[in-house]
């Protein structure tokens, strides 16, 4: 048994424009802050040590009205804008047909990564779709690719499992997890500095396969 395990914003889909939206939203309603720019907001949540309150709106805490003022606006604009990246569609589509396990990793919430997902008709290709919040951890925590591999009852002797992602807390969650990872470039974070790079999602294949 073969399985990937995908991350999903700047992985699979380009959702920057929404969340951008969202996060300025939130900063004009709540703080009467002027708009950030969709770069700035990216590379804010890619870091992998960060405080995005402090960042994203000038305090040290996710107020809870912030929190539920962004959530009830990007779940109704997050799925205005995303496209899928180039590639993305076939890929997933050639390792379905070689009956590749697929799943999503995504520190998003859940319910967004759904909503999202569903929108651009590609959620019925994954067994699992999983958010930070259905186990309490973001990654680099391991718990959501456990999570997973626990599902398909993987066993690291016998069976070969991929976490494909743009981020350094994807690599790192997959070490922690014990699995292969591959750094996407096509993505928010187009570093380079880790042990397998892909170009393109048609690469994923070559190194599945």
């Amino acid at each position: 048994m073969k399985v990937v395990i995908f991350d999903m914003d700047g992985t699979l889909l380009d959702s920057q424009k929404d969340i951008t939206i969202s996060v300025n939203y939130v900063r004009k309603t709540n703080y009467n802050l002027k708009p950030l720019s969709e770069k700035f907001i990216v590379e804010a949540i890619n870091m992998e040590v960060r405080n995005l309150p402090y960042l994203f709106y000038e305090t040290e805490i996710y107020e809870d009205t912030a929190r539920d003022i962004f959530e009830d606006h990007y779940y109704r604009q997050c799925i205005k804008n995303p496209y899928l990246y180039d590639g993305i569609q076939s890929t997933l589509e050639a390792l379905l047909k070689k009956n590749i396990k697929m799943s999503v990793a995504t520190n998003a919430p859940t319910k967004f990564a759904k909503r999202m997902l569903t929108h651009l008709d590609v959620a019925h290709m994954f067994d699992i779709i999983v958010g930070a919040d259905y186990v309490n951890a973001s990654k680099p925590s391991p718990k959501m690719i456990e999570y997973i591999l626990k599902s398909y009852n993987f066993e690291h002797n016998k069976h070969e499992a991929w976490m494909i992602g743009d981020n350094s807390k994807d690599m790192l969650s997959a070490q922690n997890a014990g699995i292969n990872s591959a750094f996407a470039i096509w993505g928010f974070t187009p570093e380079s500095n880790h042990d397998i790079v892909i170009d393109t999602p048609k690469d994923i294949l070559d190194i599945i396969l």
